[in-house]
Parts: C-alpha cells; structure tokens; sequence
C-alpha cells in the first residue's frame, strides 16, 4: 500500500518537474548569456600581450602581479571598503537599537527616511559631499565657530573624507537587512534579560548584538561589494590623488586603451571582492555557531 502510494507521488511530481523546464531553460540561458558571457570575454581579452589582441599571452598578467604599485592599489582599495564597512556598522547598529525602542509610527518614519537617499543618484549624494566637506562647507563652518580649527580642515581628496561620504551613501545598504533582523528579535527576550538584572549597555552588547549577526553581515556584504567599486565617490571625492581598482580600469580602457591591462585589474578586482565575501560569510557563520 506505502509502495503504490509513493509511486503514486513520483508520479505526480514527473509532470510538475516537466512543467517547470519551459521556464527554467530560458532564464538559464539568460543567466549564461549575459552574466557568464561577459566574464569568459573578458577573461579571453586578459590573455593577450598587446593592445591590439593579436598576440596571446600572459604578459599582461606578470606586468600586474610583478608591479608592487598595483599591489598597493590592491591594498588600498581593500581597505576602503573595511573602513566603510566598519563604520556603517556602528552607524547601523546604534542606529538599529534607536529602532528598536520607537514605536511602529517613529518605525514607519526611520524607514522612509533610509530609504528616501536611494531615490536620489550617487552622483547628486557624491556632489553633495563636496559641498558638506569642501574648505568653506558645513563641516569646516562647524568646526570654526566653535574655535576648534584656526584654519579648514583638508577633508576633500584624502580617505577620511571618502569613507564618511561613503558610509552615508552606503548606510542604507547596512539598514535595510539589519533592522529586518532586528525587528524580528522577540520583545519578550530582552524583558527578560532586564529582569534577570542586565543593564541596558549588557542587553545590547550580550543579547541584541549576537542575534543582529545575520543582518550584520548581509549589509557587511552589501556595503563592502559596493563601496570597493563605488568608482563615482572614489573620483569626486577621493579626486587624482587616491587611486583604487576602478580608477584603473577606468583609465587603462578609456584614456591608454590598453583593454587587456584592463581586463586583468577588472578581472583582479572581482576576485578580490569575492574573496573578501567569503570570508565574511565564513566569519558570519563562525559568529553564529
């Protein structure tokens, strides 16, 4: 009887399985053609010694890994999105626990206002911050008046600058999955840990804290990939005197048109960037078990 039942399930699920194919193929080969593709192209492109791609070979690639210059911009572009991501976290995080105490109106409102910067371009947000950090901007103005400063403060073209205009222009990209996850944590456990005599700053470190890791490293995530090739921030911002990965893929392929050179620090960066990720989920998971 069990027998005839389960083959009587298998049964069913042939035809929905088959269903199913019709769609799956086409978005397959969408997936092949146009993220895949790209990649074996401009993998192909890498493997060529001249500007020219006549000739093959790896000359492009030992001019990369032999220069230690290239290797500092490797560096360097590593640790922008560190500082960045470090930053949203506490800016995320302090932010999360004033999300948590409001009420769902006050809730309501933090949303809108996370999500409002997203509506505007990263190039109105970028220009922005020229305004915000320029020698006669509102930075500058503050600290001047209150007589901390005799003179600006050069924050324009150097990487505190950048990271600050990058944390804001990123936070969202923090809030959005950690405040999911912390809108999820059970009221009833942080009752619980005031009564068990914690204090506000224990609660939030030995409770709140632990269980925001999966939203931690969702924006960690988000915030890292994106600010590592936020290429608008990093010229406006950061101008010719901070160089990162973008900046040269940018200028081998459209000022040298040295397209394999470009290929190789293209194909460089996203390697990086995926190893980076990883190790961030791994740390993710770790943090959890």
């Amino acid at each position: 009887m069990s027998l005839t039942a389960t083959q009587g399930e298998g049964a069913r699920r042939l035809p929905r399985l088959s269903g199913d194919w019709p769609l799956i193929v086409p978005m397959g080969l969408l997936f092949i053609g146009f993220f895949c593709g790209p990649l074996v192209l401009l993998l192909w492109v890498s493997f060529h010694n001249d500007q020219n791609m006549e000739v093959t070979g790896v000359a492009m690639w030992a001019r990369f890994l032999g220069d230690p210059f290239y290797w500092n911009v490797v560096l360097d572009t590593v640790m922008l999105g560190v500082k960045t991501v470090a930053l949203t976290v506490v800016l995320g995080f302090c932010t999360g626990v004033i999300y948590l105490s409001c009420g769902p109106r006050v809730r309501s409102l933090m949303l809108f206002a996370i999500v409002l910067p997203l509506l505007l371009s990263v190039v109105v947000r970028t220009f922005a911050w020229i305004v915000i950090l320029g020698n006669e901007g509102l930075v500058n103005w503050a600290v001047m008046s209150l007589g901390l400063s005799a003179a600006p403060l050069r924050l324009l073209q150097t990487e505190l600058g950048l990271v600050i205009s990058l944390a804001q222009i990123e936070l969202p990209l923090m809030l959005l999955p950690l405040l999911s996850v912390m809108a999820r944590i059970d009221p009833n456990i942080l009752d619980a840990s005031h009564a068990l005599g914690a204090s506000r700053w224990r609660t939030m470190f030995r409770v709140i804290l632990p269980l925001s890791v999966p939203g931690l490293i969702a924006g960690s995530l988000l915030v890292f990939a994106s600010s590592t090739a936020a290429f608008i921030s990093q010229s406006v911002i950061g101008g010719g005197r901070l160089i990162y990965m973008p900046l040269v893929i940018w200028q081998q392929a459209l000022v040298v048109y040295d397209w394999p050179f470009a290929a190789v620090v293209s194909i460089a960066l996203l390697v990086t960037v995926l190893g980076i990720l990883t190790l961030i989920s791994a740390l993710g998971r770790l943090a959890r078990t």
